[in-house]
């Protein structure tokens, strides 16, 4: 089993590092802007990186003895940032840090928390007074397995690092624990009990090795090879015209020990969130500070292949219960039907429906494939809006 940890917003506590320490022992501070040096041979990757790197930033988040370092893209010329929630709450364990962004252009702004949405893992900051260059939006459905992408960040505190992948699929569903800032004030690092970035993949069907009292969000997410470490959490990543498709969330690491000494770099498997998605979060935050999310109103478990509970595998999302008046009730939905499609999205999962009902737009119409006592239909879905 893959274990997996949120990229960014690593925590310090007295000195002791989780994931991308504001002092990265690599022996250099400057800001490297990236350099071309032979123009008459610049390659794709080269380019889409000169193009994209002055819209990325480095975030610096601090709050009594613990601090850590993400990624950022700037959205607007209002010095809007876009990256991920867990970034700016230290992986949930601060809920009024110290932010500060250093620009492409070496200047360090201080920085204020617009909105956070833990559901999606993204939060708007913003900045004032510096001269800003905005990102070159993308597409995010427009993207093929296998296409050339470009990740640009701040892994382990060096900025302005490009690496380049594939896209190695679409719509992964993965699981992470919420980085929601606690309630009442900053939590207390015990022994930093929670492991690693305190973000960890929940392996299938919920059986999480983190502690119980920590809830997990699903997120339907662009796989890529491209190298992705801590600290780039909240940067860019790009297609080859330098536009951005995708914010950098997670990554997967082999093993499954939750200590803080265990914790790897890239393997391979890298995890962003598709822009699409992650533009129409930010423009709420940016416009009420709060992000709106759909609700189907049901409950779902795995749905076990040809009726065999102790399979690994899950062939689409079992209804258990539905919520009465609500969404799928409304469009006959019931008790015992299995979701194989969403929309677009093909169900293997109960994390997998979570995912792509979360991320659909309330009031949205959407198809609803389902098979019900071996017979498929398809119902039209009205989403509905999720309670905070």
């Amino acid at each position: 089993m893959l274990v997996a940890g949120l990229i960014g917003g690593g925590v310090a506590a007295g000195g002791y590092s989780l994931v991308a320490p504001r002092a990265a022992s690599v022996g250099t501070t400057q800001n490297s802007p990236v350099i071309v040096n032979n123009q008459n041979s610049v390659n794709a990757v080269s380019a889409a990186a000169a193009k994209a790197s002055p819209s990325v930033v480095t975030i610096g988040v601090s709050s009594g003895s613990s601090q850590g370092t993400g990624s950022g893209v700037v959205l607007d010329n209002s010095g809007h940032i876009l990256t991920n929630t867990h970034v700016v709450t230290l992986d949930g364990q601060v809920a009024n840090p110290t932010i500060e962004v250093r620009t492409s252009d070496g200047n360090v702004y201080p920085a204020t928390v617009v909105g956070t949405d833990p559901l999606a893992d993204l939060a708007v900051i913003q900045i004032k007074g510096a001269n800003l260059t905005p990102i070159t939006m993308g597409d995010s459905s427009k993207i093929n397995v296998g296409d050339t992408v470009v990740a640009i960040g701040a892994p382990l505190g060096l900025e302005n690092t490009v690496t380049d992948g594939i896209v190695s699929t679409l719509n992964r569903t993965i699981s992470v624990a919420s980085s929601a800032a606690p309630q009442g004030g900053d939590q207390q690092q015990q022994g930093q009990g929670q492991g690693g970035q305190g973000f960890q993949f929940a392996p299938p069907f919920g059986q999480s090795q983190q502690s119980q009292a920590q809830s997990t969000i699903s997120l339907n997410v662009i796989q890529t090879d491209a190298p992705i470490n801590p600290g780039n959490s909240g940067g860019a990543l790009l297609n080859t015209n330098g536009e951005l498709i995708g914010i950098n969330v997670a990554i997967a690491s082999t093993g499954s020990s939750t200590s803080s000494t265990s914790q790897s770099g890239s393997i391979g498997v890298g995890f962003s969130i598709p822009i699409d998605y992650a533009q129409r979060i930010a423009q709420e935050l940016i416009s009420s500070g709060k992000a709106t999310h759909g609700l189907l109103g049901v409950s779902v478990q795995p749905a076990a292949p040809n009726g065999n509970s102790n399979s690994q595998f899950s062939v689409g999302a079992q209804v258990a219960q539905v919520t009465g008046g609500g969404p799928a009730d409304k469009a006959g939905i019931k008790n015992g039907d299995v979701i194989t499609h969403f929309g677009d999205y093909a169900i293997e999962d109960a994390s997998g429906l979570t995912a792509a009902v979360r991320q659909t737009a309330p009031g949205s119409t959407v198809k609803v494939t389902l098979n019900r006592n071996g017979q498929s239909m398809t119902v039209n879905v009205t989403v509905g809006t999720a309670t905070s």
